[in-house]
């Protein structure tokens, strides 16, 4: 089987586009008057995403020779943000083991990372009456609430939860989108529950800040924001998510990182819905105070984007 060959020809998608139009005026722009500084970066940004994906390759070129093994490779492809080339990957295993509720949970995950939301929906739907029936519950959520509905992502959520009880990042999902949906007080418990089963959650850690802030308690989100030395981007991204929402406004955050660069979780960006594995195949999200230069990111805020999750 040549990986090698379907690798090369995947790139990898930017998964938050807040406005296509705003993003294709700016592109023309850089492009009309780039300068060897900005080609340079650009050239760099390549090399970065050529090596991610050769990384991707060397480790295709390892022994498949099982199901688990493939299945494995295939997670960790889309772990680096590789999530073209992992639906080539999710082909090919298909095409020898057959379709199973984890390949259809890869598939799922990579043709919403990849913005084909309709295909994605079918893809979860399938999930239903499998072991794996709360992540396709979990993942119609995401979809949900990329579409605004956040009532009706809170509902998927709340079902995805049961299969789930104890997945932190799930919880704080559900947390986010109750506050989009209007469903403050309802918020706590589940933002609350999340941060106590993971402190070291990023995304635990400003979701809860988000709900003190919401809630008028500036003082206790300061005191955890300092506790967990967020970053002053992320401190006014968070106040300024508050400060919208009570005007009734949309909320997002960050751009993603460069091209180049694999989306590792403590590099996941706060204020988001962020998909996570399901129940037995949990994703790991580190805290942003294991990792400063992530930390240090720009977070803005933008119109909504909901995504990518995940791992």
């Amino acid at each position: 089987m040549n990986i090698h060959a379907l690798t090369k020809l995947t790139h990898r998608p930017n998964s938050f586009i807040p406005t296509r139009a705003a993003i294709c005026l700016t592109t023309l722009a850089i492009l009309g008057c780039a300068s060897p500084k900005d080609q340079y970066a650009a050239s760099a940004d390549a090399q970065q995403r050529m090596a991610a994906e050769a990384s991707a390759d060397t480790k295709a070129g390892t022994s498949v020779d099982t199901k688990e093994t493939y299945l494995k490779l295939v997670e960790q492809m889309q772990r680096e943000n590789l999530w073209f080339a992992s639906l080539a990957h999710i082909d090919a295993l298909e095409q020898r083991w057959g379709v199973s509720p984890e390949s259809t949970r890869l598939r799922a995950d990579a043709l919403r990372q990849t913005e084909q939301a309709a295909q994605s929906e079918k893809a979860y739907r399938r999930l239903m009456g499998t072991p794996l029936e709360g992540a396709g519950y979990r993942g119609l959520g995401l979809l949900a609430g990329a579409r605004s509905n956040y009532a009706e992502a809170v509902l998927l959520l709340k079902q995805a939860q049961r299969h789930a009880p104890t997945d932190a990042l799930l919880l704080s999902d559900l947390g986010y989108a109750q506050l989009r949906s209007g469903s403050t007080d309802e918020a706590r418990l589940p933002l609350m529950q999340a941060l106590q089963l993971r402190p070291d959650s990023a995304q635990a850690q400003a979701n809860l800040a988000l709900y003190l802030e919401l809630t008028n308690q500036q003082e206790q989100a300061a005191a955890m924001m300092d506790a967990n030395r967020m970053s002053p981007a992320a401190r006014s991204a968070v106040k300024e998510a508050a400060q919208q929402l009570r005007r009734g406004g949309t909320v997002a955050i960050t751009p993603p990182p460069s091209a180049g660069t694999p989306v590792r979780d403590e590099v996941a960006p706060p204020l988001v819905l962020k998909a996570s594995r399901s129940s037995n195949l949990i994703g790991v999200r580190t805290a942003i105070q294991s990792n400063p230069a992530a930390n240090a990111s720009s977070t803005t805020l933008s119109p909504i984007s909901i995504s990518r999750g995940t791992p």
